[in-house]
């Protein structure tokens, strides 16, 4: 090779390694001004959803139930009649999500349900307690589902656990947050006539109209119309999520509805695989977040203590949640790291239920418990996004996931009834045995994603080449 030559090979090299640099550079960039632009709106959305949802856990303890004259049995009911309307409204929500865009949707369904919060502050009776808490549940069923949908049309497959993990570490420390924010509203006292109780929803619901107006002005739909990136980040973003690997990525702007894609994930054996594991930890989600002050309570501390003492399980819970999404996307697995996660909420129901005269032990479970439940979390919902192409497909895949997932919801609030306090061996139990059947359903999706895995690298998905959807070939099952 001439000494020409041998310079133009090298400065070849030179070129191409620079512009691999200035991608990557560009690629940080575009993460970066996508993260501070979207996550910090995400994360006051799921604060003030879980706040507005769990608030009456809180407002219990200022004698909601004696105010409006309700029975303990009542209570649970109001609570129960939240789900049904907020389960029938996920998938419905994840299908006009695209059509009417992300910005206004959600931004409507914030504005909707902080209305509703406020107006909890003013009712006098049962009646109007359950009324609003079945209006509040069709208000917040699409946000969820809708955010999960919303993110995987903006990062990549590999990136998707962290951005969950960085809202549901908002929903862990929402729990901290709203103990906090209770116990400092009580202070207000009965000033104007309300009572601590009262002022809880109207303060919280106040603060989430603003919340969605703040989404309205600040949200962006998709990456192609991010006016806050520049050309060259918006072309980046664009490349990054097309290609048989990701699916049909970012072309799924232009996907039209279609039935067939519906059917596609309501038949999918990963969507109830996983649905049935992630109900198993709502449902520990739920009964933790609705009657963790009691159980407190239950340990002997005051009202006031209780509120407080509720804090530190749950911030543990947070930088857990952030460590174990990181490592999933790091790692680029899901359900592996969920067998690992999943037992530690085990251990904690399992010895919580059959100590009764330790209290500080007790209390010492309920940090595993929150670590086991709120850290598999991101895993459990970014897997089946990842592993589900196509538009419509992944909205209602998404969407019915949550939806069977929320059916936990149900059960939960009846799960720990007063007259079983403080020890609630009952429920428990039953919450330590749906975690071990979800453990046993994140182990059979391992199995079946490795299994289309094999049988793809043998050749068996070729006649699907072109479709862009999760049955390409390239496109392999995250595990």
């Amino acid at each position: 090779m001439s000494l020409r030559q041998k310079t133009e090979v090298e400065d070849a090299v030179i070129d191409t390694s620079s512009d691999e640099g200035d991608h990557k550079l560009t690629t940080r960039r575009l993460l970066f001004k996508l993260d501070i632009r979207i996550l910090p709106i995400l994360i006051l959305l799921v604060l003030c959803s879980f706040l507005d949802r769990t608030n009456v856990g809180n407002a219990k303890i200022y004698h909601l139930e004696a105010d409006l004259g309700m029975t303990n049995g009542q209570y649970a009911q109001g609570l129960a009649v939240f789900y049904p309307l907020y389960i029938l409204a996920e998938v419905p929500s994840n299908l006009v999500l695209k059509k009417i865009t992300p910005r206004i949707w959600l931004a409507f369904l914030t504005f909707a349900w902080g209305v509703i919060c406020l107006a909890m502050g003013f009712i006098h009776n049962f009646s109007q307690f359950i009324a609003l808490r079945a209006i509040l549940g069709l208000a917040e069923g699409g946000l969820f589902p809708g955010m999960v949908l919303y993110l995987s049309t903006i990062y990549t497959r590999a990136e998707l656990a962290l951005r969950i993990g960085v809202l549901y570490t908002a929903t862990s420390l929402s729990g901290a947050f709203g103990g906090l924010l209770a116990r400092a509203l009580a202070e207000i006292g009965n000033r104007g006539g309300l009572s601590p109780w009262r002022w809880i929803f109207v303060i919280e619901g106040l603060f989430t109209v603003v919340v969605a107006a703040l989404t309205y002005l600040v949200l962006p739909n998709n990456i192609p119309t991010a006016r806050f990136l520049s050309k060259e980040e918006r072309e980046v973003g664009i490349s990054r999520l097309t290609g048989a690997e990701h699916g049909t990525g970012n072309q799924e702007i232009e996907e039209k509805f279609s039935p067939r894609e519906m059917l596609r994930a309501i038949l999918s054996p990963q969507t109830w695989l996983t649905a049935g594991a992630y109900f198993g930890l709502l449902s520990g989600i739920y009964s933790f977040g609705l009657f963790l002050p009691t159980i407190i309570l239950g340990l002997g501390y005051t009202a006031n203590q209780a509120q407080l003492w509720s804090v530190p399980p749950y911030a543990v819970a947070a930088c857990t949640t952030l460590f174990v999404a990181f490592l999933s996307d790091r790692l680029k697995i899901r359900g592996i790291i969920m067998l690992c996660t999943i037992p530690f909420a085990i251990i904690g129901y399992a010895a919580i239920a059959n100590l009764d005269d330790h209290p500080k032990t007790k209390y010492g479970m309920t940090f595993l418990m929150a670590t086991g439940i709120y850290s598999s979390v991101p895993p459990v919902l970014a897997w089946l996004s990842n592993n589900s192409a196509g538009h419509y497909k992944r909205a209602t895949a998404a969407a019915l996931q949550l939806a069977v997932a929320n059916c936990g919801g149900i059960l939960a609030v009846f799960l720990y009834p007063d007259v079983e306090g403080p020890t609630f061996h009952k429920g428990h139990t039953i919450v330590m045995s749906l975690l071990t059947a979800g453990w046993f359903l994140i182990l059979g999706n391992v199995l079946y994603c490795a299994k289309i895995n094999r049988d793809k690298a043998r050749g068996k998905y070729d006649g699907y080449i072109g479709y862009g959807d999760d049955r390409e070939p390239a496109f392999k099952m995250v595990m």
